[in-house]
């Protein structure tokens, strides 16, 4: 029998996601819980296992491509007999169906993208191969295909017509007054309207002179010409999806919500840089890399058990600060897909040790593009290292749901006044932005300050811890 795989909502309440990078081709055997393909949603880079033993019959979406929730991504034959509803067809089907959402109902979005949940009664969808929650919500039927009516069925070949799905063409859209008509199927017609091309300025490579994904890209990568001869591009089209999309909105939702106040303090971190070397040499720093951002941490992780106000969020809806007495502490990082910022859960608990191996451990997977939704989630309070781009210091804007976020700039080499002496010193300069509906500029800047004590006199993070 011939199945179709659909795009299951990963358990984030999105409505599409792009194919970043196939591992099967068609004709490939596959097994139950093989990985087939990764697909990029607005959070992360996401893995999908196929829930049937059988052959690629084929690939219905292609690498770039952004398909929406529930639309078929590949096919697959299975060996399977169409026999009643038991067996393991009829659980490879149940399974196929559960990591497929029921459509949200009218008016419902996102949970935490405009500040309203979404209903309750809609069902709740986990992550992929783990099923669903019951909600109140009921399966739609499935529509019939011809490979499921059984060969003595008494349904007719007018009914069997009627429900099954018509055969792809391409589109061809109307032409208005003015307007010459192009043959494109909608993926493809998207398509062109994400990279601004004109498709009528295309002339079509496909059946019947339909323009095809390959003819949108030559138009797209063509420069522009003149009589006199090819032109430089100077301007380029990206389109905005996936995480970066979701960077976007978070960015000015946050902005424009939470009234930011932004405090700078320059310091000597001298003794702080001493500190690392010598870390690096001891046997628990042996299988992992020491560098001056784990003091950074370790000092805000002190400083925020001292002002524990810092450590909040803003609950619009109960108009209530909600005070958290555990850190889960963000690292903003720069990956080639945009900006995430994972956290270390409870990383106020953790050694030095442990938690020099979380921070690599989250930098490595961050690069890798490997960084999942449940990794992103629930940050109280976040650090953004600017200074491995050789910067001095910036202004950066709270994480959504946050009270404050550090920036730590670059340490370089400075002139420094010691004991009424001139002396060169390394020296970094930290700048805290912070919600002030919650934090006013005592709390601020007294925290502020003893993370700039504790990296002056690494010694006062044990006498504080």
């Amino acid at each position: 029998m011939r199945r179709e795989f659909k795009l299951p909502d990963v358990g984030e309440g999105l409505t599409e996601a792009e194919i970043v990078r196939w591992h099967v081709k068609a004709g490939d055997a596959v097994k139950v819980n093989q990985i087939v393909v990764e697909i990029e949603t607005a959070k992360s880079i996401v893995e999908l296992p196929i829930p049937w033993d059988g052959m690629v019959a084929g690939l219905l979406a292609e690498e770039g491509q952004t398909v929406d929730v529930g639309v078929p991504i590949i096919a697959v034959d299975t060996a399977e007999e169409a026999a009643g509803g038991g067996g393991a067809e009829a659980r490879a089907e149940a399974l196929a169906e559960d990591m497929v959402p029921e459509p949200p109902a009218e008016g419902a979005v996102e949970p935490g993208a405009h500040g309203s949940p979404a209903p309750k009664e809609e069902r709740q969808s986990v992550l992929v191969g783990y099923g669903v929650k019951t909600g109140a919500t009921k399966r739609r039927p499935r529509r019939r295909t011809p490979a499921d009516i059984p060969a003595d069925s008494a349904v007719g070949p007018s009914r069997v017509a009627m429900d099954s799905p018509a055969p792809s063409t391409p589109d061809a859209a109307p032409a208005a007054p003015g307007r010459v008509a192009v043959l494109a199927k909608p993926p493809v017609r998207k398509l062109a309207k994400d990279l601004g091309v004109d498709l009528t300025t295309i002339t079509g490579t496909g059946p019947q002179g339909s323009i095809t994904r390959e003819d949108v890209h030559a138009a797209a990568e063509a420069p522009v010409t003149t009589p006199e001869g090819p032109e430089e591009l100077v301007e380029e089209r990206i389109p905005v999806k996936g995480v970066r999309k979701m960077t976007a909105q978070a960015m000015v939702a946050s902005a424009f919500t939470a009234p930011h106040v932004t405090e700078f303090l320059q310091l000597d971190m001298t003794r702080t840089m001493e500190a690392v070397h010598r870390l690096r040499t001891l046997a628990d720093f042996a299988d992992v890399k020491v560098s001056p951002l784990l003091l950074v941490a370790k000092a805000v992780l002190t400083a925020a058990r001292r002002h524990p106000m810092i450590n909040s969020s803003w609950d619009e809806a109960a108009q209530e600060i909600v005070v958290k007495h555990y850190v889960n502490l963000g690292i903003a990082a720069a990956t080639p897909r945009g900006l995430v910022v994972p956290n270390i859960k409870n990383a106020h608990a953790l050694s030095l040790p442990d938690l020099a191996r979380h921070l690599a451990q989250l930098t490595e997977t961050a690069r890798a593009g490997r960084t999942q939704p449940a990794e992103m989630s629930g940050g109280t309070i976040t650090i953004t290292n600017v200074g491995v781009f050789g910067v001095d210091t910036g202004t950066p804007i709270l994480n959504p749901g946050e009270a404050a976020i550090l920036a730590f700039g670059q340490v370089r080499d400075m002139p420094w006044v010691v004991d009424g002496e001139l002396v060169v010193r390394k020296v970094t300069t930290l700048s805290l932005s912070f919600d002030h509906r919650i934090v006013d500029g005592e709390l601020g800047s007294r925290f502020l300050r003893d993370v700039g004590d504790m990296l002056e006199d690494p010694l006062r993070i044990i006498a504080w811890s």
